[in-house]
């Protein structure tokens, strides 16, 4: 079978593309150090409201600088409503949700999180700056998404 001269071209350009966008992925996880989760916790999505630490959603203080967050999403809203965080505190979010498939976003942060019933995601971020950060639904959850919001208040 003949190919052209210029197919030819065109095909190893486009392999040697994919080849060095599987490198930039391998560098990236390797220097990043991004692996998968080990550790998956899982939730029942009808006893969120009696399982712990869920059933009191808020912030708890796990050492100096140091924060642990639960929220709980449900049509729509978060639980808690606001959160106060002293500047420089380094927080783990821990989210659930006890119905759908929502969105877990501070914009301008880097957190987001896919909250799906069923498990607990986690997302770590250290608020360097003061101020009141947004935090938002990013995935359609239904009629009323466009009203679940919450505020971090970084003092």
């Amino acid at each position: 079978m003949h190919i052209h001269r210029y197919e030819r071209i065109w095909i190893a350009a486009g392999v040697a593309m994919l080849a060095f966008f599987i490198a930039v992925i391998a560098t990236s996880a390797v220097v990043d150090g991004f692996v998968p989760p080990s550790r998956v916790q899982t939730i029942d999505p009808a006893k969120v409201s009696q399982t712990p630490p869920f059933d009191h959603p808020g912030l708890r203080k796990v050492a100096d600088g140091a924060y642990e967050a639960y929220y709980v999403a449900q049509i729509f809203q978060f639980t808690p409503r606001t959160l106060a965080v002293p500047v420089g505190s380094r927080v783990t979010f821990y989210v659930t949700s006890s119905d759908v498939e929502h969105g877990f976003s501070i914009p301008e942060t880097g957190v987001n999180a896919m909250v799906t019933p069923g498990w607990v995601s986690s997302v770590s971020h250290t608020f360097d700056k003061p101020g009141t950060y947004l935090l938002v639904c990013n995935e359609y959850c239904g009629a009323g998404h466009q009203l679940m919001a919450s505020k971090i208040e970084v003092k």
